[in-house]
C-alpha cells in the first residue's frame, strides 16, 4: 500500500516564511531555509515553497533561495509563485527544486499545463487550485485568493488531469487557517474522480483532522502550516499518531 504524506508548506514573502487565515492576516514564521531543514529532521515526507508575492525582479532572488534550499535538503521539495511560462520554469528546476506549482497562470491559459508537461514531464508538474464553496458550488480563485472565475472546483481539476498533470494541490479557503479540519466533501469527490495524486490543503489544526482526511478520502497527502511553523504539532508524533491509527506512513 502507497504510504500517505505529510507536506509543510512554507509560503515566502520576501524571503520569510509567513502565514495568515483565510489568506489574509499575514504574520512572520520564521527563516524558510532552516524551517525546511528542520521538518526535513522530523521526517516531513516532502515540502512546498511558495513565493506568495512573485514578480519579475523577485523571481531571480526566489532561484537564488531554492538554491539554498536545494543544499540544505535530502527530501523533495515543490516551488510555486509567478510561473506563467517554459522560461520561469527552467531556472527553479536547476536550482534544485524537484517539482514546480502552477496556479493563476493556468487558470488564465490553460494550455500552459500542456506546455509544462511538455516540457519538463507530468512528473514535475503541480497545478495548485484556490476554491470557495459559494452557494452550494465551489468556485476556483486566483491570484492568491483575490479573483473568482467562472471555473468550477472539479470540473477544472478534471481538465487539469486531462491536460497531463502530475498532480493536484487543493485548497479549500472556507478551511484555509482555521484549524477546523480540512473540506472533507469536497477532497472526497475529487480524490475518487481523478486518477493522479491529490494534496488536501486547508483547515488541520488537530491531529484527528490528518486521520480524518485520509480514512475519508482518498487523498494521498496533506499538507499545512501554521500547525507546523508555530509547533502545535510534531511531524514526528503526527505521523507515530497516524501509524497508530493504521494509516500507512514512513517513520
Amino acid at each position: 500500500m502507497l504510504k500517505k504524506r505529510i507536506i509543510p508548506c512554507l509560503d515566502i514573502r520576501d524571503g520569510r516564511t509567513v502565514k495568515g487565515i483565510n489568506f489574509v492576516g499575514i504574520r512572520d514564521a520564521g527563516d524558510p531555509v532552516e524551517l525546511g531543514e528542520l521538518y526535513a529532521r522530523q521526517g516531513a515526507d516532502e515540502l512546498v515553497f511558495l513565493d506568495i508575492t512573485a514578480t519579475h525582479e523577485e523571481r531571480k532572488t526566489f532561484a537564488e533561495l531554492v538554491k539554498d534550499i536545494a543544499r540544505h535538503l535530502d527530501i523533495p521539495f515543490t516551488v510555486g509563485g509567478g510561473i506563467s511560462t517554459i522560461k520561469d520554469v527552467a531556472p527553479l528546476l536547476e536550482a534544485g527544486a524537484d517539482k514546480v506549482t502552477v496556479n493563476s497562470s493556468a487558470v488564465i491559459r490553460p494550455g500552459l499545463v500542456d506546455e509544462l508537461v511538455n516540457a519538463f514531464g507530468s512528473q514535475c508538474i503541480v497545478v495548485a487550485i484556490d476554491a470557495r464553496l459559494e452557494n452550494d458550488q465551489w468556485t476556483v480563485f486566483t491570484h492568491g485568493g483575490r479573483k473568482a472565475t467562472d471555473k468550477e472546483l472539479f470540473t477544472w481539476a478534471k481538465e487539469v488531469e486531462n491536460r497531463g498533470a502530475g498532480e493536484i494541490l487543493f485548497t479549500s479557503m472556507n478551511h484555509d487557517g482555521t484549524k477546523n479540519g480540512f473540506a472533507l466533501e469536497a477532497l472526497g469527490k475529487i480524490s475518487t474522480d481523478l486518477t493522479i495524486p491529490v494534496i488536501a490543503s486547508g483547515g488541520a489544526g488537530l491531529m484527528e483532522h490528518f486521520e480524518d482526511v485520509f480514512s475519508k478520502t482518498n487523498v494521498d497527502a496533506a499538507l499545512a502550516a501554521s500547525i507546523f511553523h508555530f509547533k502545535e504539532i510534531g511531524i514526528e508524533d503526527l505521523k507515530r499518531y497516524l501509524s497508530g491509527k493504521n494509516i500507512p506512513m514512513r517513520l
